[in-house]
Order: structure tokens, then sequence, then C-alpha cells
């Protein structure tokens, strides 16, 4: 009971660190781990060889990955593929159904590019359109950030579920593939409620002085967009399917060059290099450190540390013995995957980031998966989407995303609770309720 009480104010104080007084999650998270090691009373030496393993054995796995997604995600953004593939969608869909379009292009784009960005990058067409096919702007704006949601906790290389399959050791391509059909399933109970309640709130579109849609000198072509994102997701699934005991493809010299070609590392690597070919006219500068591959290191850099942070929590707690703990007192419960969404959704509600709430739930339940019965391949993986699925609420006024929707919109606090933050637990429910239902049949 000392132990998970120890447990319990650690994490407190790890919330406090970030909400209260604004320190950098790695920090609180690092921090906090020495802590919990030396209150839970471990060795000095113990603690510091938690320290080096954790850090660096959780990096050693995912690091890279999370840098290349980053990197594909700025090149993407900045070229204007991103716009041009959101642009694809309105074509595909039509105008008409503006709330879906963007629902669509809000999922699409927030699997290389985080959901901020996503948001900023198409909320003048979401805002023009509305204005021009005369549909609720409230139910367009929370159609797009719905979207965007469930691809940034839920579908890989986004940093926060590729760090949180990296710290389970879940099967990327499997996490993929299935991230994709629970997302995608659970969007529709959250278009509905787009569609029929927040498309009664009011909101008018203002345009400031000015005010038009971004434009881009030459942007990519649609083919050339969806290219980096389409392959390095398609090659990782593909050789996860090879990869089965069955052998499905057989085993040759195809299933030889996919396992290579299809490993994380060297799909997201030639997704990037494919990236390279986004821009109108290529100069070697963009990959100096003042370029484009600079801001991304600058956006990643962030990220990296705090799931190594995690890394580190989690073979803190693993060498404390808390497996043994919880095996002893939760045995009896039938806690099953529905502890790691409850966790993560607590974590999300407390302090705002979903990809924090991703890595340092995963971190937590790294060395507990044994003891709660979730340690097979397949188990690991919706592990993951269940962190995933409670990520992503409840977004409310301690999100920075919840700031950007409501001040580019005009959304004051009220609507944005009763529009966003309702959406995210929506999301958040209908995904964890898809979850058992796969689990149950498979």
């Amino acid at each position: 009971m000392l132990t998970i009480l120890i447990i319990i104010l650690t994490l407190a104080v790890i919330i406090t660190a970030i909400m209260k007084f604004d320190i950098h999650p790695f920090l609180a998270l690092f921090v906090g781990a020495i802590g919990y090691g030396l209150v839970s009373g471990m060795s000095p030496e113990l603690i510091l060889t938690s320290v080096s393993d954790g850090f660096g054995g959780v990096l050693g796995k995912i690091g890279l990955l999370i840098l290349l997604g980053v990197i594909i995600g700025t090149f993407l953004e900045k070229t204007g593929g991103a716009f041009v593939i959101a642009q694809k969608v309105l074509s595909y869909i039509g105008e008409k159904a503006v709330m879906l379009a963007m629902m669509i292009s809000g999922y699409i784009l927030s699997i290389p590019v985080f959901g901020d960005s996503t948001f900023i990058m198409l909320n003048p067409i979401s805002k023009s359109l509305s204005f021009k096919g005369k549909v609720p702007y409230a139910a367009v704006t929370i159609a797009l950030t719905l979207g965007a949601t469930a691809s940034h906790s839920l579908v890989p290389p986004t940093p926060g579920p590729i760090a949180a399959a990296g710290i389970l050791n879940a099967n990327l391509g499997m996490v993929i593939m299935w991230g994709i059909i629970i997302s995608v399933v659970s969007l529709i109970p959250c278009f509905f409620f787009v569609r029929y309640v927040v498309s009664k709130v009011e909101l008018i579109p203002h345009f400031a002085d000015g005010e038009k849609e971004q434009t881009y000198a030459k942007p990519p072509s649609a083919k050339k967009s969806f290219l980096p994102i389409i392959l390095p997701l398609l090659l990782i699934v593909l050789n996860s399917i090879a990869a089965y005991p069955t052998h499905p493809f057989g085993e040759n010299m195809f299933t030889t060059i996919l396992s290579f070609v299809g490993n994380p590392i060297i799909a997201l690597l030639l997704g990037v290099f494919v990236s390279f070919t986004l821009p109108a006219k290529f100069d070697m500068k963009l990959l100096s450190s003042s370029g484009w591959i600079g801001d991304a290191l600058v956006i990643a850099a962030p990220i990296i540390l705090i799931t190594g942070a995690g890394g580190v929590f989690g073979k803190m707690l693993q060498n404390s013995g808390i497996a043994d703990l919880v095996s002893d007192n939760l045995s009896g419960a039938s806690w099953g995957l529905l502890l790691p969404f409850l966790m993560a959704m607590v974590l999300k509600t407390a302090q705002g980031s979903s990809t924090v709430a991703l890595i340092t739930t995963a971190s937590i339940m790294a060395p507990l998966l044994p003891s709660l019965g979730l340690d097979s391949e397949m188990l690991r993986v919706f592990t993951v989407l269940s962190i995933g699925a409670g990520a992503t609420a409840i977004s409310h006024a301690n999100d920075s995303f919840f700031w950007v929707m409501t001040q580019m919109t005009g959304m004051n606090i009220k609507q944005g609770n009763q529009t966003h933050s309702i959406g995210t637990f929506i999301l958040a429910c209908t995904a964890i309720t898809v979850i058992y239902l796969i689990t149950a049949f498979i």
C-alpha cells in the first residue's frame, strides 16, 4: 500500500510541476523518476542503472522513429503538401459535405503533422467553406479538431503512439493497422455528434482585413504529397503481415527484402527521402542545421527527451518491484485494458498533453503487463491503443490545442467545452468500446 501511495504522490508532483509551475515535462518526469527511486528505498546503484537502461533502452528503439516522422511532417507542412492533401480530399468528397471533408483532412494530416499545426493550416479553408456553403462554422471546426485528435493519439508515426509502442515493445505495423481501424470507426459517432449537436452552436466566422486562404508558390502534386505518408505505413504493415508464423507471403527473396525495407526505421527513412522530392526546387540548404531538417530537430528534440524520461520512470518502477506488488494485489481484479485507458485519460485531463499522457502511461504500464495478463503480442498492441484512446480526452483549458482552436475561431471557453471537450470524451469512450469488441473476437 505504501508503494502505491508513493507512486500516486510521485504522479501528483509531476502533474503539479507541469501544470502549476510550467516545468518542462522532461525535467518533471526525469526528476520525479529519481525521486520515486529514492523514496521507495532503491539503492543508489540500482537508481543509476535504471536511469541509463531506461533512457538508452527506449531511445535506442524509437528516438530515430520520432525524428524521421517529424521530418516528413515538416516537409509536408512547409512545401504546402499538407494543404494539397486537404484540397484533394475536399475535391473527392465535395464542398457540400464540408464537415466530413474537414474531419477526413484533419485525420490524414495529423498522422505526420502535429494537431495544432494541422488546425492552423486548415482553419482558413474551413472558415471560407463554412461561410460560402452556409454550414455551421462550429460544426466544421469541431469536425476538423476531432479528426486531427483521433489520428494524433492512435496512429503512428505521430510521436505519442510511436513512443508508446516502443516503450511497450508492441509490433508497430499492427499498431498502425488496428489504430487506423479503431480511430476511423470511433469517428463515426463523433460525426453525428458534430452534425446534430455542435451544428446548433452559434459561431459566426469573422474574417480579418486581408485574410485569405494560405497559398504556396509551387506546391507539390497530390500524388507526391500522399506518398511520404502512405509508403512507410504500407511497408511497415506489410512487413508485420509477412512476419506472421503462417508466412502468408512465403519465405523467399521478396520477404527478405520486405523485412528490411519494412523495418520501421528504414520505412520511415524512405518516407523522408520521398519527402525531399516535395519542394519545387530542391536546395541542399534545406538539409542544413538552419534549414528544414534543423527545424525538424528542434521540434523532435523535446519529444525524444520526454520519451527518454518516461523510459527512466518505467525502468525505475520495474526495478522497484512494482510488478510483483501488482501481481499480488490485482491478480483477482479484471482490469484488463481498462486500467491503461483510465490512467491515460486521467493524465491527459490533468495536464493537457496527449503525448505526455501516452508516454507516461506506457512507462508505468511496461513493467505491469505480465501481472495484468497483457504481455502477449496482440495485447501489447491493444494496450498501446487503449492508452491512445484514453489520451484523446478530455481536451480542455489546459491543452494548447484547445486554445489554438478557440482563439482562431472566436469560440468562448463554454462553447469550447460544450463542443471540443465533449467530442474528445465521446471519441475516447467509443475507441475503448471498439477495442473491447475487437479483442473479444481475436
